[in-house]
């Protein structure tokens, strides 16, 4: 990663994509965890916090598994993402004290419906990531990342959620949605938060 560019890109705008964000071997591995093998680890994603927290397909419909440290694939990639964060700090003294990600898997028909990343009552998420893990993906498939406005009304950015591809953005600036994908669609979303989420 080219860290003085999405430095700079941040600092510009809120936002960056990158192509080839991290090296093949690793994003294979990470696709190969971005699997529902039959096991527990995937759940259905769910909408809310605490008591208010709940399933609702339709305004969110993938299924999560969070990044696990004791994984070796999993570890290389929060190494990557510390990496990062230490250098954003850094250069652009966010504060950012750690990083949580998951896995998502959206099956065809289902997709994200426009959010915030920031927790409602808690101003804790400061970088949003999302990497994308579809090889051959085509823009028939659908699936794209809508990031808007900090108002949420107009649409400045749409991503192809493309193998290797990742967005970096500013978590309380930019609204965004996944469009309905029309076939599996494999990422893995992340957030770098201040101390004390």
């Amino acid at each position: 990663m080219d860290i003085d560019k999405i430095a700079e890109q941040l600092e510009q705008t809120g936002y960056i994509a990158l192509a080839n964000s991290l090296e093949d071997v690793l994003l294979q591995g990470l696709l190969r965890r971005c699997q529902d093998d039959g096991s527990d680890r995937f759940h259905a994603a769910h909408v809310g916090r605490g008591t208010a927290k709940q399933k609702i397909e339709s305004l969110r419909g993938d299924a999560i598994s969070w990044i696990e440290t004791n994984d070796p694939v999993d570890r290389a990639y929060l190494e990557r993402m510390e990496a990062l964060r230490l250098e954003l700090n850094a250069r652009l003294f966010l504060g950012m004290f750690d990083y949580e990600s998951h896995y998502a898997i959206y099956n065809s028909g289902y997709g994200y419906a426009k959010h915030s990343d920031v927790l409602q009552g808690k101003k804790n998420r400061v970088l949003t990531t999302v990497l994308y893990l579809n090889e051959d993906w085509q823009p028939e498939h659908g699936g794209e990342l809508v990031v808007y406005d900090p108002s949420g009304e107009t649409p400045i950015l749409k991503v192809q959620p493309t193998f290797g591809t990742m967005i970096i953005f500013l978590s309380e600036s930019f609204p965004h949605e996944v469009l309905i994908s029309n076939t599996t669609r494999r990422s893995i979303a992340g957030w770098f938060r201040v101390s004390g989420s």
